[in-house]
């Protein structure tokens, strides 16, 4: 019996049909080009599995968005009202007195830039608060009505100036919401406003342009004021290379549309090489902290033609382009990744002793997870109210900079013997990966040692094909594999203990089409025998570990020292002798009562500071028999459940005195205790208290008064040693004083000490 003819076997012919006729062409097929590529390529309802992922394949980058890869590293500026309120937000109605500048050197955010390695910088022109950084013609909220050069300045023109003096290219943020529009009694957001045919740019007095330029577009009041405010960035303070719409809203008002299309025109018309972010030219990551996937394709799936959509949701799963997405798609468009975060906790600056800033180890560890990841690294760095970046965000940036030029500036691959192609750091040659090359090999004519390898599929002309490779390396007589990985699309850093070698094999695993690369390259990054730091579960068990950053703000979950130390040994001690190379190696948690743990990290054969934590009492039997009260998100259970980030706080209560009574779960001899405050609130820090003792739990002895200073400055763990040790298996902590006349106290560990 014949089998009828399917719609999905008839589409599986039609696409057979175009590979054949458009690879008829020799040199489509030497290229490994089967079908047309372009930005965005639609997908047929009953296309397979297959042909969608021959066709995403060949979604290639426009010009526009593959120079915002190649930029790399970018820079962030946050910077108006908020930088004096220290707010992360405005409400749209702060006085503009309240922007007192006194002083503006964009040359030093430029230099400090450049030592960093940036390309671009994106700056605030206007945030959600409607306050603009120039002298528009539109509006009086911004700089014109503030102090700073008596309403003369103008923050983006002197950027403007500094870029070109130091070679960094200029982006403009440009919020479309707007809080003053929104607030203000003759503000134009959702003022319900009629569509008719308008001129951009509107005609003022006084204020002509030198661009002559204008366009028709029918709009309402606020997408003709946003229109016009466009107009001048673009004309007056350019090239613009970048423009920026973040799609937070703080709020809204009467229903207010923007008209998108006709923004993109302007764009386009204006700043020609300009990528546009937060629509279809470059997207949010999907985090603020520095985050990354660990793939990251960017030919992306849309359900709507994405050169015709008005409005882009952002896309925040972790899996974003698998061939399961893909298929869910009906339009596939190429869409790279900005990895943004800042260097301090917040998008502005509020102030240089409570506000945190990055260490280098995290800056270069995102910057090898995001540029070496397939995205780009977008970077805030916040001026303070003098105008001028902080010394400290300086010096990490510095610091980041100098590892980038000494690790990436060294290519330990120029000499060897391989594929002319790959080596020859040249963009326009690439090499088209046929089955029986598939593993490429590269000698050099000594041994290197490295720990970086750099791959670069040519996406410019063919896309993004490999989806699986591995390393290997010549160790011994043999090939040992030293790394396997994902996608590489515009660039994959692969990071592995070092390895000495003269040979390398690069291995392609599985691929959506014919692999081609365009360029690889071998590096050393010089690693450092990290700070370690220690904890212990509640049954005992002892961990070690290179130290987390103490950055707070939006963390990554990421652990910048355990990333940039591969190949790192930890060796300890326990029995208070100090830890040497041959000391015993920590290769997994293992079982400690109480006492000192001594540990040290040996890397390259460089051997790092010792770190040292006493362990008190064993806490697996401990219970907490009593408190005066617990508010619900933070019960008595988390001052004891060995972890630092969590916390017993009590509820508010001026007529009682905070207390926690604790089953230690036998006898012990104590002669020493240690308070944990918590770290993420300034409340409830106990700074004067008592400690009684029981042996029943029944009857009870003071046994000493205690008191920790400067408790909400510094929010450290203190200890008090007892004046006599004591035996006892009940314990009665309670406050007598709260740091800053707080009326509830917080613990977020007690420890105990033989």
């Amino acid at each position: 019996m014949t089998k009828p003819i399917t719609k999905s076997f008839i589409n599986t012919l039609q696409i057979t049909i175009l590979v054949l006729i458009f690879s008829s062409c020799t040199n489509n097929a030497k290229q490994g080009i089967l079908l047309p590529t372009a930005n965005t390529i639609s997908l047929d309802a009953d296309d397979s599995r297959d042909s969608v992922l021959l066709k995403a394949a060949h979604v290639i980058p426009s010009e526009n968005q593959m120079n915002a890869l190649k930029d790399e590293f970018i820079a962030f500026v946050h910077f108006g009202p908020n930088s004096f309120t220290k707010l992360e937000w405005g409400n749209g109605m702060e006085d503009p007195a309240v922007f007192n500048l006194k002083n503006l050197d964009t040359d030093q955010w430029c230099r400090a830039m450049k030592d960093a390695g940036m390309k671009k910088v994106i700056i605030t022109a206007k945030h959600h608060d409607g306050f603009v950084l120039w002298q528009s013609r539109y509006t009086k909220h911004g700089v014109m009505s503030s102090p700073f050069k008596n309403g003369a300045g103008d923050i983006l023109k002197e950027l403007s100036l500094s870029c070109k003096k130091f070679g960094i290219k200029l982006g403009v943020y440009l919020s479309p919401a707007d809080l003053f529009q929104i607030e203000s009694k003759e503000g134009l957001y959702g003022n319900l406003s009629p569509y008719t045919k308008r001129t951009i740019p509107r005609e003022v007095e006084g204020r002509p342009f030198e661009n002559k330029a204008t366009f028709e577009f029918e709009v309402d009041d606020y997408n003709e004021y946003f229109l016009n405010q466009l107009f001048e960035l673009l004309t007056e303070y350019g090239p613009v290379d970048e423009v920026w719409f973040d799609g937070a809203h703080p709020k809204r008002k009467g229903g207010q549309q923007y008209k998108y299309r006709d923004w993109k025109k302007l764009i386009t018309a204006l700043a020609p090489n300009a990528v546009i972010f937060g629509k279809e030219g470059t997207r949010w990551c999907g985090n603020e902290a520095g985050a990354t996937r660990d793939t990251e394709w960017n030919t992306i799936p849309y359900a709507e033609d994405p050169r015709a959509m008005n409005l882009f949701a952002d896309i925040t799963g972790e899996d974003v382009a698998s061939i399961d997405k893909l298929m869910e798609g009906k339009y596939l468009h190429y869409q790279p990744a900005e990895t943004n975060t800042s260097i301090r906790e917040g998008w502005f600056y509020r102030n240089d002793d409570e506000q945190q800033v990055r260490n280098t180890d995290d800056v270069f560890d995102i910057y090898e997870r995001s540029v070496g990841g397939n995205s780009i690294f977008l970077l805030n760095i916040p001026p303070n109210r003098e105008g001028r970046f902080s010394e400290k965000d300086v010096k990490v940036l510095q610091e980041t900079g100098k590892r980038i030029k000494e690790t990436y500036g060294i290519d330990l691959l120029k000499n060897a013997e391989g594929p002319v192609e790959l080596l020859d750091a040249n963009e326009d040659t690439f090499l088209v990966l046929d089955d029986d090359k598939l593993m490429l090999e590269f000698k050099l004519p000594k041994e290197v040692k490295i720990n970086r390898f750099v791959i670069q599929e040519d996406i410019k002309r063919h896309g993004e094909r490999v989806s699986k490779h591995a390393l290997d390396a010549w160790v011994n007589g043999d090939w040992k594999e030293v790394i396997s990985s994902t996608n590489i699309g515009y660039k994959r850093i692969l990071r592995f203990p070092e390895v000495t070698t003269n040979k390398f094999r690069l291995r392609i695993l599985d691929y959506r089409a014919v692999p081609i690369l365009q360029n690889v390259s071998a590096h050393y990054y010089k690693s450092r025998p990290p700070v370690l730091e220690m904890n212990r579960t509640k049954l005992g068990l002892v961990n070690i570990a290179p130290k987390m950053a103490d950055f707070k703000w939006n963390p990554h979950g990421e652990n910048a020292s355990s990333n940039l130390t591969k190949g790192m040994k930890i060796v300890y001690t326990t029995n208070g002798e100090l830890p040497t190379e041959s000391s015993l190696e920590f290769k997994e948690p293992f079982a400690f009562a109480n006492g000192t743990v001594k540990a040290l990290a040996v890397i390259n054969n460089e051997v790092g500071s010792i770190s040292e934590h006493n362990f008190g009492l064993l806490k697996n039997k401990w219970k907490v028999v009593d408190n005066n009260s617990s508010v619900k998100e933070h019960n008595g259970d988390m001052l004891i459940d060995e972890n630092k980030d969590t916390f017993w706080q009590s509820e508010k209560n001026r007529s009682n005195k905070q207390y926690v009574t604790l089953d230690l779960g036998e006898e012990n001899s104590i002669s020493a205790f240690k308070y944990t405050p918590p770290t993420t609130v300034a409340t409830g820090m106990i700074q004067k208290g008592i400690i009684y003792s029981s042996l029943d739990g029944e009857n009870w002895k003071a046994i000493e008064n205690f008191e920790f200073g400067n408790l909400i400055n510094d929010p450290t763990p203190r200890i008090h040693k007892f004046k006599n040790s004591f035996s006892t298996r009940y314990i009665k902590l309670m406050a007598l004083e709260i740091a800053g006349e707080n009326d509830s106290a917080a613990i977020a560990e007690l420890d105990f000490y033989k």
